[in-house]
């Protein structure tokens, strides 16, 4: 007798890893094209938007995007070149420089971003509690803590 197949092997969950990869490159693939539009590449791209949010040091953007401290160097010397970003001292630790989106990185970032259509557009037709609840099952899924839910007033 065959052993009813594990959780992770049913259909069902084939069906949805299949759907985010798909849902994944989709996404990749505008990006890169939006990026192109802003004469970026996606990994300038990325480290702009997330400049865009918050000064940060060369190891932290390493980290979030999950790459060398050294490629993380080379695509903050592009973007300052283009005046997207500088470099600045850490005010609590001045032997830190941080990278930071100047106002013309920002409105970059944000044309960047609003050029995005691709999960904003289908995620505009679902309700607010669906896209709670999908928000909700992606941050369960990636092991974070979704928010408290709202009780009315």
């Amino acid at each position: 007798m065959t052993p009813p197949p594990r959780p992770a092997d049913d259909a069902l969950t084939l069906e949805v890893v299949d759907l985010i990869a798909t849902v994944v490159a989709r996404y990749h693939e505008e990006y890169e094209e939006a990026a192109a539009r802003h004469s970026l590449t996606g990994a300038q791209a990325r480290v702009l938007a997330l400049l865009a949010r918050e000064p940060l040091p060369m190891r932290r953007i390493a980290l979030k995007l999950k790459c060398e401290p050294s490629n993380i160097t080379g695509i903050v010397d592009r973007l300052e070149a283009r005046d997207l970003v500088e470099r600045r001292p850490d005010p609590d630790d001045r032997r830190v420089k941080l990278a930071v989106a100047t106002e013309e990185g920002r409105l970059t970032a944000a044309r960047l971003r609003e050029s995005l259509r691709f999960a904003r557009e289908p995620l505009a037709g679902l309700s607010e509690e669906e896209r709670a609840a999908l928000r909700d099952l992606l941050k369960r899924m990636l092991g974070e803590e979704p928010p408290a839910p709202r009780t009315a007033g």
